[in-house]
């Protein structure tokens, strides 16, 4: 048998559908390839600078596609812009969109010709330094309000100004000032902060386009309740979005939580067992898993059960029942006893090894340090004699010993040399340590 393997188009996506990737709010038409679409209803989607969009009637039977730019009625003049859907979806947003009346629904002019097309040239040039003035003159006037974009409509009559306030704002002044600047018809428009980061677009911590850039039109609150339910950390870093409020995307799965939360039982009710009390510590709400300590506030001897399980041991409480343990098989919970870390182990086998020295070679350093001649230890003979009365111990043949009778003594006033007879000292215990047989004589 031969298998096919479908790619693009063939998967059942129409390249109709899909919109240019630098349109904000995109939207897939799923309907784009099937026949008649276009021509069941005269209604289009034209998108404008950043998020704004409009609905309009295509009175003059354009045969109009996605992705044509248009000129399209506007108070004054026209504007120009891009169609962005055709079709039956077109009625299923405009509902999204919650249009006062029909009044605002305008007509589609024309195709965009190449005069229309300078003229808007001309007027997106002005932008960004119409937006710089602007939030000067609005400092200057003393007014709290950030003024976060401008834009310019088609043929260069209008200025649409998106400002931020938290306040209401007198602006009535800024209005006149700003018409005497640039000599175009002004219009204010209050913005949030989730509406300023989807006109700016960018790139939220999951790794996506932000949703408010993508699709989402329509913000709904969000509070703290939404990663309570869900068993987030009320960690503000983490909750706040790119427009510094919470996330919208804390409300796509809170009603989930919610209704899996349901089935758990109360962190207020205490399991009794055999063997001990047990107090709600943690849960897994989507799978459905309990922990509990023998602590109230810590966590000690903690047991993971099913929410089940839980449950039919509260059952059991209150009928005066108290199982063995919490396990399902209502066995004895076995205790561990405590584990010898070390067990098997060698406590020395951090510490450093001891280099050992060679004794020789530092007799013979400290020799030379005392101008003798160093002497090797296998050519030293042992010599057996009794410690006489007042003189001491026996030295080796070739020393001489300066404290004997008769022997002049070459210190003045008749004193020993007490360097040379302790360096003597010294070397005679060294020699009979390393000699085995001087010390069995010593011992007998």
């Amino acid at each position: 048998m031969d298998y096919k393997i479908h790619s693009g188009c063939d998967r059942g996506l129409s390249c109709k559908g899909c919109g240019r990737q630098d349109k904000q709010l995109n939207t897939y038409d799923w309907l784009a390839d099937v026949p008649g679409n276009a021509e069941s209803t005269d209604l289009v989607e034209v998108q404008f600078k950043n998020t704004r969009k409009g609905y309009y009637h295509n009175v003059n039977g354009l045969d109009l596609h996605k992705g044509d730019i248009v000129a399209v009625e506007a108070n004054p003049g026209h504007d120009i812009g891009v169609v962005t859907l055709t079709g039956q979806l077109v009625k299923l947003q405009i509902k999204k969109a919650n249009l006062k009346g029909p009044d605002e629904i305008r007509r589609v002019y024309r195709l965009a010709k190449p005069v229309d097309m300078e003229k808007y040239e001309e007027a997106k040039a002005r932008e960004h330094k119409t937006m710089i003035e602007s939030r000067q003159i609005a400092k200057g006037l003393g007014l709290q309000m950030k003024i976060g974009d401008v834009e310019f409509q088609g043929d260069g009559n209008k200025a649409i100004f998106y400002y931020i306030a938290d306040e209401r704002v007198d602006f009535r002044q800024l209005i006149k000032d700003l018409a005497a600047a640039f000599h175009v018809r002004i219009e204010m428009k209050q913005i949030g902060a989730r509406q300023e980061a989807g006109r700016i677009g960018g790139t939220g911590p999951c790794g996506r386009e932000l949703c408010c850039a993508t699709w989402m039109k329509n913000f709904s609150s969000v509070s703290t309740n939404a990663a309570r339910f869900q068993d987030i950390s009320l960690n503000p870093q983490k909750l706040a979005g790119m427009c510094a409020k919470l996330k919208c995307c804390l409300n796509y799965e809170v009603d989930g939580y919610i209704e899996a939360s349901k089935k758990l039982p109360s962190k207020e009710i205490q399991l009794q067992t055999m063997d001990n009390e047990y107090y709600l510590f943690k849960t897994d709400i989507l799978a459905g898993l309990c922990t509990y300590s023998t602590d109230k506030n810590l966590a000690a001897n903690l047991e993971t059960i099913t929410a089940e399980r839980a449950r039919a041991i509260i059952e059991m409480n209150k009928k005066g029942e108290k199982p063995l343990s919490l396990l399902e098989d209502n066995k004895a919970r076995s205790i561990e006893g405590s584990k010898d870390l070390l067990a098997g182990g060698d406590i020395s086998r951090f510490d450093k090894a001891k280099k050992k020295k060679n004794k020789n070679n530092r007799n013979k350093n400290k020799g030379s340090k005392n101008g003798q001649q160093p002497t090797e230890n296998n050519n030293v003979q042992p010599v057996e004699s009794t410690p006489q009365q007042g003189q001491p111990n026996n030295n080796h043949q070739g020393q001489s010993n300066n404290n004997q009778q008769g022997q002049p003594n070459n210190n003045q006033q008749g004193q020993p040399n007490s360097n040379q007879y302790r360096n003597n000292r010294r070397n005679n215990k060294r020699n009979n340590n390393h000699n085995p047989e001087v010390k069995n004589d010593k011992q007998q």
